[in-house]
């Protein structure tokens, strides 16, 4: 795959393709950390003489124009951080844009409107997706997020322009993502937490190639201690995926994968009452009591397992960590992998809003955009946008 880094952009008109997908509250920005993130792509570009296109959805507005998924908030928001005007168009494709477009000159930048105010965007179709490419002479993708997806915008594009590249952000997934999957510094140890075992069972079975140890928490470990026959109580919990826990724990005992699961929780009789009702081992839950996070003897199992790690990727809480009262499971995984000197890998929509409760951000290695980009990286799948940039290259 080719990058941007790569290219001569002097004088040409550069379609980007980033991920602005922020959460909004009326039309103000909640977290603008996507748009922060996609800054040193635009920035090399622009230093290199080129005129910027970028092209973005927001939201679920299902092929029709939704004034509430509109990316004005985003133009005012780039328009500061990048300290420069951001003209922005009324649509995405048609005669209005592609006379915005033609007309810029180096260093001027266009923000279309919302992608998926058009139905083309999501089913991929070649007339939206030559419209698009119309507004470039290169095609940058600098949006991991939505990579794993085949829309128009990152891979119906790429057939009809000559020069495609990744942007800076896509290497940086590429690279630590990739490297950490192919060859990492052992010991490696994978963390997964997270609600469902069904969300997650094709991530847990790649990893069985690539890893040394495996900490399962989060609802998902529930699952798991009640195929050992273990009483689980009102806890969430998925029955017919007793037979497949059972069969993954069977397989890393028989690869010599060290595998973990959590050895005492903190119970409570709902996720929204405020108070915990008490600790107890995966031995002892009472039937009318719900497991809602991982106890303190697991916090310590857990800081024994990841101490010497040299390698460490994390997707999902390992408790119902929205409710402070068992946010403690969480929040004690997250400082203590912020204190190591491991490479830390972290992605998924959950696991970035805990480092970002804790204001840990900058204690780890690579956190990752992506959330269903990053689960089907993980999983070994072949990410749709990856495969357009890789043909084009």
């Amino acid at each position: 795959m080719r990058f941007i880094d790569e290219l001569d952009l002097q004088g040409k008109r550069v379609l980007i393709r980033v991920d602005y997908n922020v959460p909004l509250k009326g039309d103000t920005i909640i977290d603008d950390n996507r748009i922060v993130q996609s800054l040193p792509t635009l920035r090399l570009a622009l230093e290199r003489g080129a005129s910027l296109v970028l092209c973005s959805h927001l939201g679920r507005p299902k092929g029709t124009p939704m004034p509430e998924f509109s990316l004005q908030p985003v133009a005012r928001r780039l328009a500061q951080l990048l300290d420069m005007d951001v003209r922005m168009a009324p649509d995405c494709i048609g005669p209005e844009v592609q006379a915005m477009a033609e007309a810029l000159v180096p260093g001027q930048v266009l923000l279309l409107e919302n992608l998926r105010f058009h139905a083309g965007e999501t089913k991929n179709d070649p007339e939206f997706s030559k419209a698009l490419a119309s507004l470039g002479q290169v095609y940058v993708n600098d949006a991991f997020g939505a990579s794993h997806r085949a829309h128009a915008s990152v891979v119906g594009v790429t057939e009809y322009m000559d020069d495609c590249c990744g942007g800076l952000l896509l290497k940086k997934e590429w690279q630590y993502l990739g490297e950490a999957l192919k060859s990492p510094e052992r010991p490696f140890v994978a963390i997964i937490g997270g609600a469902k075992v069904s969300s997650k069972l094709g991530i847990l079975r790649s990893l069985m190639d690539k890893v040394d140890s495996m900490i399962v928490g989060g609802a998902m470990a529930n699952t798991f201690r009640k195929a050992q026959g273990f009483e689980v109580g009102r806890s969430l919990v998925e029955n017919d995926l007793l037979e497949d826990s059972m069969a993954i724990m069977l397989e890393a005992q028989e690869r010599g994968i060290k595998f973990y699961l959590p050895v005492d929780f903190i119970l409570g009789t709902d996720p929204k009452e405020g108070v915990a009702s008490g600790v107890r081992t995966y031995q002892d839950i009472p039937a009318d009591e719900m497991i809602l996070d991982t106890g303190p003897a697991s916090h310590t199992l857990f800081a024994e397992v990841i101490k010497d790690a040299k390698t460490i990727i994390w997707n999902g809480p390992m408790g119902a960590f929205e409710n402070p009262a068992f946010a403690q499971g969480s929040t004690n995984l997250c400082r203590l992998m912020a204190a190591l000197p491991a490479l830390t890998i972290l992605g998924g929509g959950e696991t970035n809003v805990i480092v970002e409760q804790n204001k840990l951000t900058d204690k780890f290695s690579f956190i990752s955009t992506g959330g269903g980009s990053f689960l089907e990286f993980l999983e070994g799948k072949e990410l749709p946008a990856f495969t357009a940039l890789e043909a084009k290259s």
